[in-house]
C-alpha cells in the first residue's frame, strides 16, 4: 500500500458542451468512496486542493471541480479584497441549474474513477456549500455536508428533491448568514430523515479556512469530526 498521495487533474464533459477540470487527491491505500470538494468563491486554490488532500488521507477519493471554467478557467484566488470583489463577480456569473449539470456530470466522473468504490458524497464551504446542497438535489450524491453555505434561501425550494442525509454547519456570529436564514434551513428540513443543523459557538463564516483570519481552529477541528461520521454513516 502506498503511503501518499497521487494527485491530477481529469477533463470532465459537460452536458452542456466543453470540457472543465477536476482536481483528484487520491487516497494512500488506492480505494475510497467519492467525495465532491466544492470550492468558494476563490477557486480551485491551494487550500481547497489542501482539503482534498484531507480527505484523501481519511480514504476518500477526494475531486474538486473548476466550477467557474466557464468564465476563467482554472482562477485561483487569494484571500484578500480584491480577490473577493473577484470572486464575487464570477459567483454572480453562475446559472445554477447549468452548475447542477455540470455537479452531475463530476458525480458521474468521480464513480467511474477505478479507486472509487462506488458511492459518492458532496461537501462545499460557502458558495460551495450551496453547491453541495444543489448537489444533493440534483448530482446524484449519496450525503453532502453544507459549510456556511451563501445564498441558501434563495434555493430551498430543492429540499423536495432531497432524498439523501445532509449535515449543515453554521456560525453563530456570521455576518455573512443572518439567523433568519438558518431558521429557514430548519424549517425546510421538517420530515426529513438524516438532516442535521449544527450551530457552532463563538466562531464566524470561513472558520474551516486555514488560511483565513477567521479560521477557529477548535470549531474546525469539531466539525471535521462531524463531517467524517455523517459521511461515513452513509458512504461507508
Amino acid at each position: 500500500m502506498s503511503t501518499e498521495i497521487e494527485n491530477l487533474w481529469i477533463d470532465v464533459k459537460s452536458a452542456c458542451g466543453g470540457t472543465f477540470g477536476a482536481y483528484v487527491s487520491m487516497p494512500p491505500s488506492g480505494f475510497g468512496p467519492g467525495l465532491l470538494v466544492l470550492q468558494e468563491i476563490f477557486g480551485v486554490n491551494d487550500h481547497i486542493k489542501n482539503v482534498c488532500d484531507q480527505y484523501a488521507l481519511d480514504g476518500f477519493v477526494a475531486v474538486a471541480p473548476d466550477i467557474f471554467w466557464r468564465q476563467e478557467p482554472r482562477v485561483e484566488l487569494a484571500y484578500d479584497s480584491n480577490s473577493l470583489s473577484k470572486g464575487l463577480r464570477l459567483f454572480e456569473g453562475l446559472n445554477i441549474d447549468i452548475v447542477a449539470a455540470d455537479l452531475q456530470r463530476a458525480v458521474e466522473a468521480i464513480r467511474h474513477i477505478p479507486s472509487c468504490t462506488g458511492k459518492v458524497g458532496a461537501i462545499g464551504f460557502c458558495m460551495g456549500g450551496l453547491l453541495a446542497f444543489v448537489s444533493a438535489a440534483r448530482a446524484g450524491v449519496e450525503s453532502s455536508v453544507i459549510y456556511y453555505g451563501s445564498r441558501l434561501e434563495k434555493h430551498l425550494e430543492l429540499v423536495n428533491d432531497v432524498t439523501c442525509p445532509l449535515l449543515f454547519h453554521f456560525a453563530d456570529l456570521d455576518t455573512h448568514i443572518p439567523n433568519e436564514t438558518i431558521k429557514k434551513v430548519k424549517s425546510s428540513l421538517k420530515g426529513k430523515k438524516n438532516c442535521r443543523v449544527i450551530l457552532h459557538e463563538n466562531c464566524t463564516h470561513g472558520f474551516n479556512c486555514w488560511n483565513r483570519e477567521s479560521w477557529n481552529q477548535s470549531v474546525a477541528a469539531t466539525a471535521r469530526g462531524q463531517t467524517l461520521v455523517h459521511l461515513m454513516e452513509s458512504l461507508g
